[in-house]
């Protein structure tokens, strides 16, 4: 059988004495999209920043292609190939399409110690092929991402961790705010991540968004999974009856 790429063990959180997590036993395969569902306070939130490495487990254990991780901080997370995007897409507006997608990753033309050169003509290059990778469509890579409409930040977002070959890309309600269009084109690039060679977790209030673009649905209550099922297994009926 194939192993899990990401593998969450019996993971047990606490907060001043609340029992956050509840022994979370989590499997996400290879290139497939579970949604991840439930009300404020289930835990979905709190499971999600251990995996992003914000916070650490007090109990339990992480895995990534059955190896076992420490995810330390949002860097480690990072480098084992974790990505989060957060309802923010954790970008600056002020700042260019390119200069977003490399933030704290900029190319280097010369390093003299801790000093370097940012390759400007590299970003703005690679900057224009990402962006093109996940079908978005802007006039230039130097146009300020204040200038952009919410979803193709979440697009600019999305192509950053295309770039950088993240193997996991967490979604943190990725279409909260948005128009109907522009929903519609961030649940596109979710459904399309399994073609790049990304495995997703899309965190939502909205059932039917994460029927439309997951193959997998987990609700979670009470710090604990209450409902894993198939999405062409469920409806948002059942879903609901459980949360």
């Amino acid at each position: 059988m194939t192993l899990p790429l990401i593998s969450v063990q019996h993971i047990h959180k606490w907060y001043a004495g609340v029992h956050a997590l509840k022994g979370v036993t989590l499997d996400v395969q290879p290139r497939e999209v579970v949604g991840l569902v439930g009300d404020n306070g289930a835990g979905k939130s709190t499971l999600i920043k251990i995996l992003s490495g914000v916070l650490q487990p007090d109990k339990g254990e992480i895995r990534i292609e059955g190896e076992r991780v420490e995810i330390a901080s949002p860097k480690v997370a990072m480098r084992l190939g974790v990505e989060t995007i957060y309802q923010d897409a954790s970008m600056v507006p002020t700042m260019s399409i390119a200069r977003n997608l490399f933030i704290g990753r900029e190319p280097l033309r010369v390093r003299i110690g801790a000093i370097g050169l940012i390759d400007h003509d590299r970003m703005r290059r690679e900057a224009i092929k990402a962006i093109a990778d996940v079908d978005l469509h802007l006039r230039s890579p130097d146009a300020s991402l204040a200038e952009l409409s919410g979803g193709q930040r979440q697009g600019v977002a999305i192509a950053r961790a295309m770039h950088f070959k993240s193997r996991i890309l967490i979604l943190d309600e990725p279409t909260n705010h948005l128009s109907v269009k522009e929903t519609a084109k961030v649940l596109g690039f979710v459904r399309g991540l399994p073609a790049q060679g990304v495995t997703g977790v899309l965190i939502s209030h909205n059932l039917h968004h994460v029927l439309q673009s997951c193959d997998r649905v987990v609700a979670m209550a009470r710090g604990e999974i209450v409902f894993d099922k198939r999405v062409a297994e469920t409806t948002v009926e059942e879903i609901s009856d459980v949360l």
